[in-house]
């Protein structure tokens, strides 16, 4: 089959790979028909290179048409159309039945000291086979794969793998109080889709922050109201402006280490292209090397006694906090991987239902999987108005 394969430091091919087969009695085989890049698909090709290998198949933002399924696999059937959600949880052991499927006891990486294993993501997650290619091999076929209605195009319920339960929760997590202020610190897919959930449930002042104009627009369009400026002392005035004073209520960091502002750790990102990949394994297990500025940004914007939702990926073990400042201003702070199976209930039937969210028109490209080189060039630097983009094997 062909999939997206890691090749080095912004290099994704498109190869020719083996077909996935039935492992397990409880495995599917699905047919991808559409599967999204997302952000930290590149931070696989920057900073987190070293926990990858030649070779590694990439994605995990995935649906298709089930093909295969093991003997023991009952749920679903050949022809059945599912979401593959992003991270791999076998839905029975007890962080599962808590709904922290991002940390299933089952496929938790012990070795390295994290959680569930993740399609497409790094030795650190278990170097699971991802979902941009023709065909992935998914477990837990009984309780993982997401069953969703024929009819609607995929767009309706791709986002379900990621977006979509990424961005609902971190909108949970910021506990926006009734009447209450929500600042989204970044416009890429997961900070515009939850600016829309917000907005659906009921939040009334929500700000994006943000400078690509196409994303500016994404979000204006759809009643936030938006500053063009990522500088902290810009924001910061803004909202406080808006919030007699005070700050919002809670703040959304959906940026994490893509955020620029820290001269030492954008020297620790730019060494790991030249620095060979064991050693900066050693020092990315032990050592900060993430841009805190976004982070820095939503500790000072959020209003004292106020709620910080993170969102955006960090990578550093030990990147430095503004511990005082945090204590200070009684900041309360959560976040973590997204568990998709504890919010499918609350979103697929707004999918079924109708597009209250604007999914179907959220992607900006659609393109075959061959073109996916030029596609990840294109998002990497936000090229001809990429906000979001699937690729169709």
């Amino acid at each position: 089959m062909r999939a997206v394969t890691w090749h080095g430091r912004a290099d994704v091919r498109v190869d020719t790979v083996p077909d996935p087969v039935i492992t397990d009695p409880t495995d599917v085989v699905v047919e991808i028909t559409s599967t999204g890049i997302c952000g930290s698909d590149l931070h696989l090709i920057e900073v987190m290179a070293p926990f990858m290998t030649v070779g590694d198949v990439m994605g995990h933002e995935p649906m298709g048409v089930v093909r295969e399924v093991g003997p023991e696999v009952t749920a679903v059937r050949p022809g059945d159309r599912v979401v593959v959600p992003f991270n791999i949880s076998c839905g029975t052991c007890w962080m599962c039945e808590q709904g922290l499927q991002s940390q299933c006891e089952t496929t938790q990486n012990r070795q390295q000291g994290y959680g569930a294993s993740l399609f497409g993501y790094t030795k650190l997650y278990g170097q699971v086979p991802g979902g941009q290619a023709e065909y992935l091999r998914v477990p837990f076929g009984n309780t993982l794969p997401i069953k969703v209605p024929d009819g609607p195009p995929d767009d309706r319920f791709v986002y379900l793998s990621d977006v979509l339960p990424t961005a609902w929760q971190a909108v949970h997590y910021a506990a926006v109080p009734q009447g209450g202020t929500l600042l989204v610190l970044g416009l890429g897919p997961i900070g515009d889709m939850a600016t829309r959930i917000a907005r659906h449930l009921g939040v009334e002042n929500v700000y994006g922050v943000d400078t690509v104009p196409e994303r500016l627009a994404r979000a204006r369009a759809r009643g936030v109201e938006v500053i063009d400026s990522t500088k902290q002392d810009d924001v910061v005035s803004a909202v406080r402006d808006a919030t007699a004073g005070r700050g919002p209520d809670a703040v959304i960091d959906a940026v994490g280490m893509e955020a620029h502002g820290s001269p030492v750790a954008t020297i620790a990102q730019k060494a790991s292209a030249i620095v060979p990949d064991a050693v900066m394994e050693k020092v990315m297990q032990v050592a900060g090397v993430d841009r805190l500025a976004a982070l820095n940004t939503a500790i000072e914007a959020v209003r004292r006694g106020g709620t910080i939702s993170l969102s955006g990926v960090y990578g550093g073990a030990t990147d430095p906090l503004p511990l005082s400042r945090m204590f200070d201003k009684q900041v309360q702070l959560r976040m973590g991987q997204a568990n998709v199976w504890r919010w499918v209930p609350d979103i697929l039937p707004l999918l079924e239902d109708g597009d209250p969210l604007g999914v179907d028109d959220f992607a900006t490209h659609r393109v075959p999987l061959e073109q996916a080189p030029e596609a990840y060039a294109n998002f990497r630097e936000k090229k001809d108005g990429a906000v979001k983009v699937l690729l169709k094997p």
